[in-house]
């Protein structure tokens, strides 16, 4: 069985376990609860000696990095269709989930660090400095995924791939992050339809944060 080490909280985790729910892969999930510093110990250390989450078991073989987990899980349901198995289709995957990494990931961690992780673990308020920065980032890519969305279903075309899930993840926040996304159509109407995956609404009500006062 697949053991998926996890803060359900955080929308990194959340897209490797939605899809592992997606494919109907037998895994389980193992807690690492971030608010009492268990990613720090030597027995995740001896995991990820990053001291990240998540991390992926699978008899004997272990992974980090959230991306490669899911690229990991989808080729083990090849024929589910989320990974594509053409050259060029999958190239194509593989590009926009390192544009997540290098580009929307970033930009979306800024408010979720400013408005949630430090309310989480009482860190202080938040940056004026660091939200100013976090709005140019975040219009800079959500305009470029915007154009992307425009006459397409999903990232890539009009089927759902690995990249959707691990571009999706963070706008599960928007609100109580405050992700200035809503002057974006393509995107409000693109993550609607995510949430409405069985596997999306299943993973959200394991990973809901706490309520904005």
């Amino acid at each position: 069985m697949i053991t998926l080490h996890v803060f359900p909280l955080s929308p990194r985790a959340f897209k490797v376990m939605a899809l592992a729910e997606h494919l109907g892969l037998d895994h389980r999930l193992r807690i690492v609860d971030l608010t009492k510093g268990e990613q720090n110990t030597p027995e995740f250390t001896a995991l990820n000696p990053n001291q990240r989450m998540p991390v992926m078991e699978d008899d004997g073989f272990v992974l980090w990095e959230s991306n490669a987990i899911m690229q990991y899980l989808a080729s083990k349901k090849s024929d589910n269709g989320v990974l594509p198995t053409d050259l060029r289709g999958r190239a194509d995957v593989m590009r926009w989930q390192c544009w997540d990494l290098a580009h929307w990931d970033p930009a979306c961690a800024t408010f979720i660090v400013e408005r949630l992780v430090k309310k989480l673990f009482a860190l202080g308020e938040p940056d004026p400095a660091e939200i100013k920065k976090g709005e140019e980032r975040f219009h800079r890519c959500a305009k470029v995924l915007d154009a992307q969305l425009k006459d397409r279903r999903y990232i890539t075309g009009d089927t759902l791939t690995v990249a959707d899930f691990s571009i999706g993840a963070p706008l599960n926040v928007a609100q109580i992050a405050g992700l200035p996304v809503a002057q974006y159509q393509q995107i409000v109407r693109w993550h609607a339809e995510l949430c409405e995956l069985p596997a999306w609404r299943k993973t959200l009500e394991s990973s809901q944060p706490p309520r904005a006062h």
